[in-house]
């Protein structure tokens, strides 16, 4: 159930997450060395393996986005290291704030849905406002947010909390052990996705909603982006017990569901050719939850159009992207897309797909993230408009480019406590 007050949401990028390398040198992984890994079940390299992730590395966890090697070297200094212990302590007080919060679910909004459910999720787009002059009238733009978007006359806010709860709970119960914070999360997962009188369903038909005009638009796709959070959380419990092998079968059959919506819908097949920051995250979300549905056709298809959809048209031959550099926060959205590819590559390498290093035209994501090097440290001197240059969020690119490519790409030391303890 919801709280009435006005929720802030983190930004959507959160899934990326703000990475970090910890001191201790990182051994890159190339696709090659994941493929030749993957031919040797006892490789010592957590290799993702297809459907079941990283499970054969990682005591059973199917988690995706999260490696396994950095997660128990992590845990291996939670008592050990001052900055883990500290970082540690952090995660269970928000751990401990997330077990007193009730249950989130879309059934209890204040709006029902346009078709009269209230198991749909309904938002709102940003900067519309109800007409003062026709009260009963369509919605008109204006300045600014909308501030009920954010409270509980819609589901935005409680989508974005549910997932960083789950992702919360998550890891503290693997640090930690203790039962509790795997127990709260399944329940957690449970209400949203899984029991019919709470679940949501499985669309995004009534996504950036306008009353009286739009009942919904492609661009309200990218709001679930937060539930890739929960794909690798469930992984992270699965081996407690508490989400029980029928919750996660139903959970499976409910992205399943979601897939076949993005994929057949107006709104989903819309999203999957705009021309901007959507389209990249809409192939972070469809491979993500498709992997995890065990639908490694959906994976492979998306993958393998990479190259024809996203390269010529999100990528410049500069290395920048493209469709992001006129934008007045291009630095900003260049980070958040180059993330989204970043997702894509990594699955892609879980079905034997090297995006990492695919060019065409001279365009890649090698080449996109050598340009955003240049500017680490550095962003006074980005070339685009940008409104806001004291970002720090490129550290996390730096730190999943250092994975793949080495030490060509120099994280900040604190990225990694960051990104797997949310800081």
């Amino acid at each position: 159930m919801r709280n009435s007050s006005t929720r802030r949401s983190g930004f959507l990028f959160r899934l990326a997450g703000a990475a970090a390398v910890a001191a201790t040198a990182l051994t890159p992984i190339t696709p090659a060395a994941a493929r030749a890994a993957r031919a040797a079940p006892d490789n010592a390299v957590p290799v993702c393996k297809g459907v079941e992730g990283y499970a054969a590395s990682f005591g059973g966890r199917r988690t995706f986005l999260w490696h396994p090697d950095v997660l128990m070297r992590l845990k291996a200094g939670r008592d050990s290291d001052p900055a883990i212990k500290a970082a540690y302590a952090g995660l269970i007080g928000k751990a401990d704030i997330a077990m007193g919060r009730t249950l989130f679910t879309v059934a209890d909004k204040l709006t029902i849905p346009p078709s009269g459910s209230r198991n749909d999720y309904l938002s709102i787009v940003p900067n519309y406002f109800p007409d003062p002059a026709k009260p009963n009238g369509p919605w008109i733009r204006g300045e600014g947010t909308n501030p009920d978007r954010m409270t509980n006359k819609f589901d935005i806010a409680d989508l974005d909390r549910m997932s960083a709860d789950v992702e919360i709970l998550a890891l503290a119960y693997y640090f930690s052990e203790n039962p509790r914070y795997a127990t709260r999360a399944a329940s957690i997962v449970r209400t949203w996705f899984l029991d019919p009188k709470s679940r949501m369903n499985p669309n995004m038909n009534f996504a950036h909603t306008v009353p009286g005009r739009e009942n919904g638009r492609p661009d309200g796709v990218f709001e679930t982006q937060r539930v890739q959070r929960v794909i690798d959380a469930v992984g992270l419990i699965g081996p407690s017990g508490f989400f029980t092998a029928d919750d996660g079968k139903g959970l499976e059959k409910w992205f399943s569901d979601y897939v076949d919506w993005l994929r057949n819908s107006t709104h989903g097949k819309g999203a999957s050719i705009q021309r901007n920051i959507n389209a990249m995250w809409y192939d972070s979300q469809i491979t993500h939850f498709a992997l995890y549905a065990r639908r490694t056709d959906v994976v492979k298809s998306v993958v393998q159009d990479f190259s024809k959809r996203r390269l010529p048209v999100h990528f410049g031959a500069d290395g920048s992207m493209a469709l992001e550099a006129t934008r007045s926060r291009s630095l900003f959205f260049s980070i958040a897309s180059l993330g989204a590819a970043y997702n894509v590559a990594e699955i892609a390498s879980c079905v034997d797909i090297d995006l990492w290093n695919l060019e065409e035209g001279g365009r890649g994501i090698r080449k996109s993230s050598d340009f955003i090097a240049k500017y680490h440290g550095n962003t006074a001197s980005w070339p685009f408009p940008e409104s806001d240059r004291n970002r720090t969020d490129i550290d996390d690119l730096m730190y999943r480019a250092n994975r793949v490519w080495g030490a060509a790409y120099t994280p900040n030391p604190r990225v990694e406590l960051a990104r797997y303890f949310k800081m």
